[in-house]
């Protein structure tokens, strides 16, 4: 019997995964190519033939997903599936339109198929947003794990930027790790906080090999999800962030509706900044379709280093690049700093943006008066160290989750903003946990 040829469409992420756990080695299946999209500098380059095994001894090309249709016609596609995250179900379906018109079949891969089984406990944190607050929320939890006496291992979602042959299994426990492995602005982001807490951290592309080596120095592994996506691995805890600013993303957005229907823990985040009717539309939205959810409110406060040179300033604010960008926030952690302690005006960068920098305003015109941390390269690194050094301004405030002072040489003077996941009013995160692990006790 022929093969059904499939595409993968995706970002460097969840794509990979999926070939890795339902076509790699399997010959019922022929995937001529991946497409890329979200994610900058994907597209011409090759799945390596090292991680796609016998069947692709040339690897697997990975072309813009603007040429999907072109390629549907080119192989007799039979079979498309949809592998990445954070669009809205109007996208997802005028995607499945387009691919069906072109005389292919459009799928999703389900949770279990793709949900690889643990020998140790795993608590999964999830997300219905980029930019919920789930990163914080991995925080609490691992610090939680850490008081029970558990030795925790976090293995984050994909951010395979560079050589995917290299990438395929990556340990990080010092900032020299980083340095090793060539990592970008968003996967220091990432893992930085960790290491800074004294939690091991794995990422890479064959997650099957990664949560091997991780199972062998781990009491408990955690699933640090990334770009809302669903966790790799089965979870005996599904903790997913849903964020009020955003009421009724949690809903609308794929597949953040699912991981609100997975969850057995929902954090509606932030809920000091915002409207309470929003809280409550979100709420009201969650108790509606997964009823059985235990749901614990907190807020992110933030602390600024020397906040009083704020007051009175000129300045750019720097936020996270994926919450501004899929994530279609319009501020962040810097905009709020910026405001509540008396800066005179937020600086526009657009007029001053270079190269990649450039690019990213054009693609994503919603961001406005804020810079998006990008740095998915070695030039938009680049690019964004001179936009930075070329605006107006008295002063940076540093939104992002590490401080872009280690990465960047800035002339002006930046202050940076830090936030936390701080739990308000009971059951609280470290009663469930400890509840589930079985350890008795309070201790905080």
């Amino acid at each position: 019997m022929a093969r059904r040829k499939i595409i993968i469409m995706g970002a460097a992420g969840r794509d990979f995964h999926n070939f890795n756990t339902l076509y790699r080695d399997n010959a019922n299946y022929d995937v001529v190519a991946f497409t890329a999209t979200q994610i900058p500098d994907i597209a011409g380059r090759k799945y390596p033939a090292v991680l796609a095994g016998k069947l692709y001894p040339k690897g697997i090309p990975i072309h813009d997903e603007k040429d999907l249709l072109a390629l549907i016609a080119k192989h007799k596609v039979d079979d498309v599936v949809f592998s990445y995250s954070d669009v809205t179900f109007d996208y997802l379906m005028t995607k499945g339109s387009e691919v069906i018109a072109a005389g292919a079949a459009f799928s999703i891969a389900g949770s279990t198929p793709t949900m690889l089984k643990s020998k140790k406990p795993v608590v999964a944190v999830c997300a219905s947003r980029t930019g919920c607050g789930k990163s914080q929320t991995t925080r609490r939890v691992c610090q939680i794990l850490q008081q029970l006496g558990k030795k925790v291992v976090a293995i984050r979602h994909p951010m395979p930027y560079g050589d995917l042959a290299k990438q395929a299994c990556q340990r990080f426990a010092t900032y020299a790790d980083l340095d090793k492995h060539e990592c970008t602005i968003e996967e220091r982001e990432e893992y930085e906080p960790h290491i800074d807490r004294g939690v091991v951290v794995y990422a890479g592309v064959d997650y099957e090999m990664i949560l091997r080596q991780a199972e062998k120095e781990a009491d408990v592994i955690i699933w640090d999800g990334g770009n809302n996506d669903m966790s790799f691995y089965k979870p005996d805890v599904y903790i997913t962030v849903v964020d009020p600013h955003r009421p009724g993303h949690e809903l609308a957005y794929y597949p953040g509706f699912t991981n609100v229907l997975l969850a057995d823990i929902v954090v509606i985040n932030k809920i000091d900044s915002a409207h309470p009717e929003d809280v409550e539309t979100v709420r009201a939205n969650v108790r509606m379709v997964n009823p059985k959810a235990v749901i614990v409110d907190a807020a992110s406060p933030l602390t600024v280093d020397n906040a009083q040179s704020i007051l009175g300033k000129k300045v750019l604010v720097v936020e996270d690049g994926p919450t501004l960008t899929h994530g279609e926030m319009t501020y962040g952690a810097g905009v709020v700093a910026a405001e509540k302690y008396g800066c005179a005006e937020l600086v526009d960068p657009r007029p001053y943006t270079v190269g990649t920098i450039t690019k990213t305003f054009e693609k994503y015109t919603e961001i406005g008066t804020l810079l998006p941390a990008m740095g998915y390269s070695g030039q938009q690194v680049k690019d964004l160290e001179k936009t930075i050094n070329a605006v107006k301004c008295d002063l940076v405030i540093i939104g992002t989750p590490i401080d872009l002072r280690r990465v960047l040489t800035v002339k002006h003077p930046m202050v940076r903003v830090m936030y936390d996941l701080q739990e308000i009013g009971h059951p609280d995160l470290y009663e469930l946990l400890a509840a589930k692990f079985k350890t008795p006790g309070r201790k905080k």
